[in-house]
């Protein structure tokens, strides 16, 4: 049995619930589940947050992408380049414009996309760059200015973090983040958000998500219906305002892992970019033996994970692509050897040493 999970949603959801329990009962009371004055002012209260003028809510993190680069019009013939290291909506976004994803490797000491590799990935049909922010820290987007192409951040696991002192979201041309419940300010069910500092951009990404109507019953584009719900945007306003704190728990908890762990041998830790305040969505070490050793914490009651054990390029979804292994060699032998231990703001320091003497005991 799972005793210490890898993220504590009940916790959080305790410091949250009445406030919670109170926006509710307005929404339901006027009936404004969609569009309501909450998503208005979360919107506002998150482009604040991120520092950024601009914040489009929509459905989900996958559709933030998507949306972002439709409104870069990225279409069908046009290539985005992506790390073959991401969670797979990051290329599903790109797929679902008609635009082919196009792969880079990773740096294997910090997961994030080998800048070094992209200019041998861009192409005259490149229309868009997806560094992604990996385990709550920015990828070095100010590397690939260079390019002269838009670049489009995969913000979803770092709300809060900061490069150079410029939060992420107004690193690149245009951001997406998601609020799916386990990400650092997550909602009570699906949701994401755009981030620009472009108000052009912000403008169309606002007239897609609403069935690229400007105003009732008129379409000047082909549009989607993907809006944030009234009721997630009352849980994330009430978690926005705790994020901060959280965060600071989260950069203790992972301070305190790197500690208890830098003289175990066998367990390579995370390295963090210099430049970087990371926000620790996830703490993810190197093990030897991996599947052996997330065998045995599991049966030690550890809810460790792997984010991700598959790189894009294996997966049977973009075989198309016409990869083999071996492909992208860093990538792949890093999904083969991580572990995320876990990491939530409210973790003890009591649990966090029995995490440690797990993952020793299983190591060794």
């Amino acid at each position: 049995m799972i005793d210490i999970p890898l993220v504590d949603l009940r916790a959080q959801h305790e410091q949250v619930a009445d406030e919670v329990a109170d926006g509710w009962a307005e929404v339901l009371k006027n009936t404004s589940f969609v569009g309501g004055r909450q998503v208005g002012e979360f919107e506002a209260e998150f482009a604040a947050y991120q520092e950024v003028p601009h914040c489009v809510a929509v459905g989900n993190g996958t559709d933030a992408i998507e949306l972002a680069l439709r409104a870069l019009d990225v279409g069908p013939g046009d290539e985005c380049v992506l790390p073959a290291n991401t969670f797979i909506a990051t290329a599903g976004a790109v797929a679902r414009t008609g635009a082919t994803p196009v792969l880079v490797d990773c740096v294997a000491e910090t997961g994030l996309i080998d800048v070094s590799l992209v200019a041998e990935a861009v192409t005259p049909r490149t229309k868009a760059l997806l560094p992604v922010h990996l385990y709550g820290q920015a990828a070095p987007v100010e590397e690939l200015r260079s390019f002269g192409v838009p670049i489009v951040e995969d913000a979803a696991q770092a709300q809060g973090a900061r490069r150079h002192g410029v939060a992420v979201g107004g690193l690149g041309d245009i951001a997406a983040t998601s609020f799916y419940p386990g990400k650092n300010l997550g909602a009570y069910g699906d949701g994401g958000a755009v981030l620009t500092t472009s108000a052009e951009l912000a403008s169309a990404v606002r007239l897609l998500r609403e069935h690229g109507s400007p105003r009732k019953y008129e379409h000047s584009v082909v549009g989607f219906n993907s809006r944030l719900d009234t009721l997630q945007a009352v849980v994330l306003s009430a978690k926005l305002r705790r994020l901060e704190g959280w965060n600071e728990l989260r950069r203790a908890a992972a301070d305190r892992y790197s500690a208890l762990l830098a003289d175990v041998p066998g367990v390579a830790l995370p390295v963090v970019l210099e430049g970087n305040v990371p926000v620790w969505h996830l703490y993810v070490v190197r093990v030897p033996s991996r599947d052996r050793v997330l065998a045995s914490l599991h049966e030690a009651g550890i809810g460790a994970g792997i984010h991700y054990p598959t790189p894009v390029h294996l997966t049977g979804a973009y075989v198309h692509l016409g990869h083999a292994p071996g492909d992208f060699p860093v990538s792949e032998a890093v999904a083969g050897e991580i572990v995320s231990l876990p990491l939530f703001p409210e973790i003890t320091v009591a649990q966090q040493e029995r995490v440690v003497a797990a993952l020793a005991e299983a190591v060794r």
